[in-house]
């Protein structure tokens, strides 16, 4: 198995902030046609690949981009992933 490293040149929040400055310019086209499916971005050339799951883009990068970091945006929402079900909330007395 392939890690593939940020660059040292690059910290974490440099490359985060330059992924969301590509995804601007993107952004208004991927909104009104693509919201849901996720974008992998690819900082160094600007690039972004559009696919139905993480899996899908990362896929269509890879293939460009073999030895690439990407930065993964679900269009249209906060987040690429969420967390779905139930939660239950419990509580405990003690009783003296």
């Amino acid at each position: 198995m392939r890690v593939v490293e940020i660059p040292k040149d690059l910290a974490r929040e440099a490359f985060a902030e330059k992924a969301l400055a590509i995804y601007e310019k993107y952004k208004e086209c991927l909104e009104a046609t693509e919201r849901g499916k996720v974008v992998a971005i690819e900082v160094e050339s600007g690039e972004a690949f559009v696919g139905r799951t993480v899996l899908e883009a990362a896929m269509k990068a890879r293939t460009k981009y073999p030895d690439k970091l990407f930065y993964f945006i679900r269009v249209g929402y906060p987040a690429v992933h969420s967390s779905k079900g139930t939660s239950t909330r419990v509580s405990i007395r003690h009783e003296a």
